[in-house]
Parts: structure tokens; C-alpha cells; sequence
């Protein structure tokens, strides 16, 4: 069977029209409910929209912005959290160092066989 053109569908779709009268709607974006508490001002057609971000002086200012409401560590917290690190690499350092060395033996025995 061959494949039906874009035209021969359009006409096809066009006869069954009238018997679908009766079905479901056709599926297609849905209008957007509008609400009149969240809905936003209009702006008129010739004021430009700022976009969020743009323009490299807005954005080191939204920056600063942000770094001021971060909440920074204290030096003390900053000590316990590097020294908390550096004695995890160390164990985790420790623990692969050891694992080498047995399993090499294994592999080496394995190998010579």
C-alpha cells in the first residue's frame, strides 16, 4: 500500500469531519485561565521588557545582591571544616593504600598461575 500524500490526508480528514461532530474536543493547547491577583500589569507596546539577566551591569549587581544574603562561616567553622576533610583523604588514602598492596599480591599470584 503506498503512502498516503498531505493532500489525500487533509481530504480524508475533511469527509470524516462532520462524523465526528459528536466526539471529544480536539486536543490542542488549552487557553490559560487568567486571574486578575496574579496576573501581570501591562506594559505598553512601545516600553521595552527587561529580561532577567540581561546586560552585564545588571547582572554584577543581582550578584552582589545574592552575596549579600549568603551566610558566610565563621573562621572556627572553616578551620573544623577543612581539618574534617583532610582527615577523611587522609583515612580514605590509607584504606585504598592498603588495599593495593593485598590485592596485588592476589592479582600476582593469579597471573602466575
Amino acid at each position: 500500500m503506498a503512502r498516503q500524500t498531505r493532500q489525500e490526508r487533509r481530504a480524508r480528514r475533511a469527509q470524516q469531519e462532520p462524523a465526528l461532530a459528536g466526539g471529544p474536543p480536539p486536543r490542542g493547547p488549552s487557553p490559560r485561565p487568567t486571574t486578575s491577583g496574579d496576573a501581570e500589569p501591562r506594559r505598553p507596546r512601545g516600553e521595552e521588557r527587561q529580561i532577567p539577566g540581561s546586560g552585564p551591569i545588571h547582572f554584577v549587581q543581582e550578584s552582589i545582591a545574592e552575596l549579600k544574603k549568603v551566610e558566610w562561616p565563621s573562621q572556627k567553622q572553616v578551620i573544623t571544616g577543612t581539618t574534617v576533610v583532610l582527615i577523611a583523604c587522609i583515612v580514605v588514602g590509607i584504606f585504598l593504600y592498603v588495599n593495593d598492596l593485598a590485592w596485588k599480591h592476589v592479582v600476582h599470584w593469579l597471573i602466575n598461575l
